[in-house]
């Protein structure tokens, strides 16, 4: 028994031994390059290293392909070589088939016969769209563009209105021996629909309120962009839980006017948020938001929300009175309490504002305000109570380009306020504040972040100023490498006063690790002053995540001049970078 198995063993050893190898051969295209070797290697790549082989029949096989893929960019005579590398009679030898290709003479466009009829024949767009082809005369021809010409004419008519269009012809003919191709599509718009009547079905709010959120007016021409726009509008209003726009296509109408259906319904009645979060500038924080999005069929909407951390307590309520123009216009009157005990500062302010809002479209926002002030205070040494009316103008803009962390972006604000002892303030003040930052990036893997912030306070007594018209600046979004407002003129006890101006600006650049990792390196310089800045700097090195709930930072500042012992501090963050 035990010999049987030995000569098994060795009958198995000395079978696979004598079993011969198979060769490995490797392909190589020559005499292309650009998208003729791209198309090539596309064509290729359907075929296996595995099935590579220097057989007659690969060969017609390689053969086949690089025609049709040649043929595809308007190349109809190529010449084709094929030269093997390595010994052909050893069958364990490695090989190489090597393919020379020489394109030939491209085959041009001889004749380009595209026409349009019917009223697309006058539309600029369908114009460019001919010009644009790449299927004029003198051109050489690309089965490509042809398709492309012909899918792109369908999509535009769908997309403005011409709903009978079609081909009357279509055919591509090719001389292969002359090198001459000719283009023939003729293609019939029809007449084109206008928008009709649009009618709202299942809203709660008033049916004028809701038509003006419709962005095109009975019999003008019919664009699907103005649908999907009316489909924004309605959903940025906040006032329904689903929205349907329905063309009514298969309407007959004289006059090719098109019916639209728009089916709502209504947004719940009360919406609740809640969120936990953590800084180190304040620690952790909780926020309660509450909100009616519609409170009546005026689309009048209120909400309310709660902001706690150690340093700041917060509590705002606010009533929206939309315009007639929904979207663009509106009222608002806020009221706000805050109460902020944090560094030498120990505030109770709280703010009622009357506000006037016009948004514009190409994403400035106008607000001219009133704003009544009263805080009861002490700053340091100082102590009192303070009552401001304040007039006020800000405009704004934020502008992104991309998902959870843009690769361009910019944001620019600018709000002026002026007190008088004649309309109740304390003291003449005009307070203006500034910001400007940007985003940009190079590539897929480097982004370049600005920012710069300024403000001024002028005041006649700078005594009956109130910490919260005072400015403060150190934290995450001010100067890292420094705690939070900690950064301020002193008086005589060492003690934060606030400065009548301020200034502090950022350069980061970042650079993705990988996936939605990102690193950091930045500097920030800033200050707050009263008489001469005294210019503090943050350096540092930080980690960025694109979170899907938004970009989450975690920075290690060391802050330049910060007092010995302190210049150290770790900045956590979630929330947009501009």
């Amino acid at each position: 028994m035990k010999k049987c198995r030995l000569t098994s063993l060795l009958f198995c050893l000395l079978f696979f031994s004598a079993m011969p190898s198979y060769a490995d051969t490797d392909l190589t295209i020559e005499g292309l390059d650009g998208e003729l070797d791209d198309n090539v290697s596309a064509y290729l790549s359907s075929i296996k290293e595995s099935e590579y082989s220097t057989s007659l029949r690969f060969q017609s096989r390689i053969k086949e392909n690089i025609t049709d893929a040649l043929k595809a960019l308007g190349y109809y005579n190529p010449d084709i070589e094929f030269v093997i590398e390595g010994d052909e009679s050893d069958p364990q030898a490695d090989h190489e088939l090597i393919v020379n290709v020489d394109p030939g003479l491209p085959t041009i466009i001889y004749e380009s016969d595209i026409v349009i009829e019917g009223e697309a024949r006058n539309d600029p767009d369908f114009r460019r769209l001919v010009d644009r082809s790449n299927l004029n005369l003198g051109q050489v021809i690309n089965h490509g563009n042809y398709e492309g010409l012909k899918g792109s004419l369908r999509n535009l008519a769908l997309q403005k209105g011409y709903f009978d269009g079609q081909f009357v012809a279509t055919k591509l003919e090719v001389s292969p021996s002359r090198n001459q191709a000719f283009v023939h599509i003729h293609y019939k718009s029809g007449p084109r629909y206008s928008f009709g009547a649009t009618t709202i079905l299942g809203s709660q709010i008033e049916e004028h309120r809701v038509q003006s959120l419709v962005p095109y007016k009975p019999g003008d021409p019919y664009q699907s962009i103005q649908v999907g726009e009316l489909n924004q509008n309605l959903s940025s209003s906040e006032w329904f839980s689903s929205i349907s726009v329905e063309p009514q296509i298969d309407s007959e109408t004289e006059d090719k006017s098109l019916p639209m259906t728009v089916r709502v319904a209504p947004q719940t009645r009360n919406q609740i948020e809640t969120g936990l979060g953590y800084s180190t500038d304040v620690g952790p924080r909780g926020k309660l938001s509450w909100k009616k999005p519609w409170l009546n069929k005026y689309g009048h909407s209120i909400g309310a929300s709660v902001m706690l951390s150690h340093p700041e307590k917060t509590f705002t309520a606010n009533y929206k009175i939309p315009l007639e123009d929904v979207l663009h216009d509106y009222y608002l009157v806020q009221y706000g309490f805050k109460d902020e005990d944090d560094n030498d500062t120990d505030s109770q302010e709280q703010n009622l504002s009357f506000e006037r809002h016009w948004l514009y479209d190409k994403g400035w926002h106008r607000t001219i305000y009133t704003r009544i002030l009263y805080e009861d205070y002490v700053q340091a040494s100082e102590s009192g109570n303070s009552l401001y009316v304040l007039p006020g103008i800000t405009f704004s803009r934020v502008r992104s380009r991309g998902d959870t962390m843009p690769m361009w972006g910019d944001k620019q604000s600018i709000n002026v306020e002026y007190g008088d002892p004649n309309l109740l303030s304390d003291t003449r003040i005009v307070r203006v504040t500034g910001h400007t930052g940007w985003i940009r990036g190079i590539g897929r893997n480097h982004r370049f972040l600005t920012r710069l912030d300024a403000g001024g306070a002028f005041a006649d007594d700078w005594s009956e100023v109130p910490p919260s018209l005072r400015f403060f600046v150190g934290g995450i979004n001010s100067l890292r490498g420094y705690g939070y407002e900690e950064i301020s003129p002193k008086d005589d006890n060492d003690e934060l006063v606030g400065g009548a101006y301020m200034a502090t600006s950022s350069l980061e650049y970042q650079y993705r690790v990988v996936g939605n990792w990102w690193g950091a390196a930045f500097i920030d310089v800033g200050d707050a002053w009263t008489d001469t800045p005294e210019w503090k700097r943050g350096v540092g090195l930080g980690i960025r995540w694109a979170s899907p709930v938004g970009p989450v930072r975690l920075d290690f500042a060391y802050g330049l001049d910060a007092d010995p012992g302190d210049e150290f501090k770790i900045h956590f963050t979630l929330g947009p970078e501009l």
